[in-house]
C-alpha cells in the first residue's frame, strides 16, 4: 500500500470511530498490534491498555498496526507503518508497546518492526532505537520465542502493570538502566537479564474489573461492537487450556449491575467477553436486559451444559441466528481426558433448543489429534453429529490439538500433520451431506505447536522463515536447523496420556 493510500485509509477509519480519546502529552508511546487494524481493534486487551495509557497524566499513546497488505510489502518509506493518531513512524517513539495474542503473530512482530526500519532482534537494537515492550495473551503460556524480539515482556494481566512500567521507562536515564530496573519489577520478564527464567503472571486487582472498549470501530472483525468483560478467568479445569481454574485465581465475576451501567445507551451491538461467559450466574438476565434495550449481543463462549430454554430464548431475542458451543473432543472418552463437562445429552439438548427457537443451525467447535485419540473416536463423532443433524443443521469448526505450556497437557506431542489430515478426511467423508466441516490448517497448527513448546531458538527461526518468504516450507526449513525434539511433522509419534 502506498503512503497516500495508507493515509486515506487511516483517515477514513478514524472518522468512523466512536469514543476515541484524543490527547496530547509529553511522553508518547506507539501502542502497536502485529496484525492488521481489523484484528487489533477487535482485541479487548489491546483496547484496555490504550484506555489505561490515555488516563495516565503526562502520557499518551498512538495506535499502530501491521499494514493490511503487509504480506506483499517490504521495508522502506512506502510500506512503513505509521500511527493512526499522528501519522508518525514507529521509529519516532521512545517505546513501542506490542500486544501479542498467540504464537503465529510472531511473524507479524518481525514484519511490523522491520517495515518500520528497525532491527527485529533485540540484540541488534541500542539506545538509538525505541524500547520494545511486549505483553498480551501469549504471556500466559510461553513467550520465550518472543524474547528474541522484545526488550521486556509483561507477564499476564497488564491492566496497571503496563502504565507502571511505562513510567519507569520514561524516567530511566538510559536503556541499560531501564533494563536493570525492570528486571527487579515483579511479573516483568527481561530476557537480557533473566535468560529463560520467566516470572509468574500478574493478576489485576479485582476492583479494576471489568475491561471495556473505549472505542467502537466500524472496519473491524467485530464491527461497531462495544466489548466488555462479563468475567475474567475460568472455574473449570480443562487440561488443554491456559485459562483453567489454576490460572490467576480462577473465575472472577463482574456484577450484573456494574456491567449494565458501563454499557453505553447508544451501543447497538455488545460483546460480552471472557473465558467462561456463560458460567456467569446472571448471564441470562444480562442478555435479556440488553436485548430488551434493542441490542444485538454476542458472547465469546457458550458452554453446552449451561444452555437452557430461557438462555437460548434470550440469545435469540438478542439476535442469535446460529447457536455456537463447544463439543471439544471427538468422543465421550476423549472429552473425559480433557476434563470437559459437555455430555451427549447437553449437545443433543443444544440442538433441540436451536431448532425450538428458530435458529438456522448449531455450530460446534472441537479438536482433533488429542492425545490418545483413535479412528474409533472419530467414528463416534460421525455417528453422533449425524444424529444431531436430524434435529437441526450442524456445522463443525475444527482445530488440531496444540499442546501449550502451563497446562497439564504441555508435555504431549502434536499428533502429526498426516494424522490430523487423515482424521479430518475421515470426518468429512463420514459427514458428507450431513454437516458442514471446516478446519484450520494442520500445517500451521504444527508451526504453532513448535513455537508453543519452543524458546529463543524457535524465535530466531521465525525471523529466518519470514525473511525467506514466510511460507510453511520456509518454517519447516528454519525449524530443521533448531537442534531439539520437535512435534512430529508427518507421522505420529507416541502420545502422552492426559493428566
Amino acid at each position: 500500500m502506498s503512503r497516500s493510500a495508507m493515509t486515506t485509509t487511516i483517515r477514513r477509519r478514524l472518522a468512523s470511530e466512536i469514543g476515541r480519546i484524543d490527547k496530547q502529552a509529553p511522553f508518547r508511546v506507539a501502542l502497536s498490534y502485529p496484525s492488521p487494524y481489523r484484528a487489533g481493534m477487535s482485541s479487548l486487551g489491546f483496547l484496555q491498555i490504550y484506555k489505561m495509557i490515555q488516563a495516565e497524566p503526562g502520557m499518551a499513546c498512538e495506535r499502530a498496526f501491521l499494514p493490511d497488505d503487509e504480506g506483499q510489502g517490504t521495508s522502506g518509506a512506502e510500506g512503513a507503518p505509521v500511527t493512526y493518531e499522528g501519522l508518525r513512524p514507529l521509529s519516532d517513539f521512545p517505546v513501542i508497546a506490542l500486544s501479542v495474542a498467540y504464537e503465529l503473530e510472531l511473524a507479524g512482530v518481525v514484519r511490523l518492526l522491520e517495515l518500520a526500519g528497525l532491527p527485529a532482534l533485540r540484540e541488534e537494537r541500542d539506545g538509538r532505537h525505541p524500547f520494545v515492550l511486549a505483553g498480551g495473551p501469549l504471556t500466559f503460556s510461553n513467550p520465550l520465542p518472543l524474547a528474541v524480539f522484545a526488550d521486556a515482556i509483561l507477564m499476564g494481566e497488564a491492566d496497571t502493570l503496563a502504565v507502571d512500567v511505562l513510567r519507569r521507562l520514561r524516567d530511566a536515564p538510559s536503556r541499560e538502566a531501564a533494563l536493570d530496573e525492570l528486571a527487579g519489577v515483579p511479573h516483568v520478564f527481561v530476557p537480557s537479564r533473566h535468560g529463560a527464567e520467566m516470572p509468574p503472571v500478574a493478576q489485576c486487582d479485582n476492583a479494576l474489573l471489568p475491561a471495556w472498549s473505549p472505542i467502537r470501530a466500524e472496519e473491524t472483525e467485530l464491527s461497531n461492537m462495544f466489548l466488555i468483560e462479563a468475567e475474567r478467568g475460568c472455574s473449570r479445569g480443562c487440561t488443554y487450556c491456559v485459562m483453567r481454574r489454576s490460572t490467576n485465581g480462577g473465575m472472577r465475576i463482574v456484577p450484573k449491575e456494574r456491567l449494565l451501567e458501563l454499557i453505553p445507551e447508544d451501543a447497538r451491538r455488545v460483546g460480552l467477553v471472557g473465558a467462561a461467559v456463560s458460567d456467569h450466574p446472571k448471564i441470562v438476565e444480562v442478555v435479556r436486559t440488553l436485548a430488551e434495550r434493542g441490542c444485538e449481543v454476542g458472547l465469546s463462549s457458550l458452554r453446552p451444559d449451561r444452555l437452557t430454554d430461557e438462555f437460548v430464548g434470550a440469545l435469540r431475542l438478542a439476535g442469535y441466528k446460529t447457536l455456537t458451543t463447544a463439543m471439544d473432543g471427538t468422543s465421550e472418552r476423549v472429552r473425559e481426558t480433557l476434563e470437559r463437562r459437555a455430555r451427549p445429552r447437553h449437545l443433543q439438548r443444544a440442538a433441540e433448543l436451536a431448532r425450538q427457537h428458530g435458529m438456522n443451525r448449531l455450530k460446534l467447535y472441537l479438536m482433533v489429534g488429542v492425545p490418545g485419540e483413535t479412528d474409533a473416536d472419530v467414528d463416534e463423532c460421525v455417528a453422533f453429529v449425524t444424529e444431531l443433524s436430524r434435529i437441526v443443521p450442524v456445522a463443525l469448526g475444527i482445530a488440531p490439538f496444540c499442546p501449550k505450556r502451563n497446562t497439564p497437557l504441555h508435555g504431549a506431542r502434536f499428533a502429526g500433520i498426516d494424522v490430523v489430515n487423515k482424521r479430518l478426511d475421515r470426518l468429512r467423508r463420514g459427514l458428507r451431506g450431513r454437516a458442514d466441516v471446516r478446519a484450520t490448517s494442520a500445517r500451521w497448527a504444527w508451526v504453532e505447536a513448535v513455537l508453543a513448546a519452543g524458546g529463543e531458538a524457535e524465535g530466531r527461526a521465525v525471523l529466518q522463515a519470514v525473511h525467506a518468504g514466510g511460507s510453511f516450507r520456509d518454517y519447516e526449513r528454519a525449524f530443521e536447523k533448531v537442534q531439539r525434539p520437535e512435534p512430529p511433522r508427518r507421522q505420529s509419534l507416541p502420545l502422552l496420556a492426559a493428566g
